[in-house]
């Protein structure tokens, strides 16, 4: 399996599992949804480069995650997106292991009239895990 793949499938089920960021979400997709409620979260485009070295297959990951909400103020966004941060570390993705997951920019903004948007974009650093490791 690609790296780009399962470190979002890895970070898709590590954000899933965290009960207190799912308790103020409406959902979590995998890509934009046809169809959502605020407030939910979106894990974005996943960008993957050559991190390798001479004996170690490499790849350097980045991955944006949204979050979307309809409240007056961005207190809650900025409250969701400071639960994403840890989480990102914990993700386990089979076949590759996570040597540095750093956050390289948050940003909330208004999006639209009435909503707010957070964005998180990482970079995600993960070397090929040896068969049999």
């Amino acid at each position: 399996m690609s790296a780009e793949v399962a470190i979002r499938s890895a970070v898709i089920a590590a954000l899933k599992a965290d009960s207190g960021l799912m308790d103020r979400l409406n959902g979590l997709f995998d890509g934009a949804p046809v169809r959502a409620s605020a407030p939910y979260g979106v894990v974005g485009e996943c960008l993957g480069s050559d991190w390798g070295a001479k004996d170690v297959e490499g790849r350097e990951l980045r991955l944006s995650i949204s979050l979307h909400d309809m409240a007056e103020t961005a207190g809650r966004l900025g409250e969701l997106l400071a639960r994403i941060d840890p989480v990102i570390r914990l993700a386990q993705a089979s076949g590759w292991r996570i040597v540095t997951a750093n956050l390289l920019r948050s940003r909330i903004a208004r999006a639209g009239e009435r909503g707010w948007l957070a964005v998180a974009d990482y970079r995600i650093r993960v070397v090929r895990e040896a068969i049999g490791a």
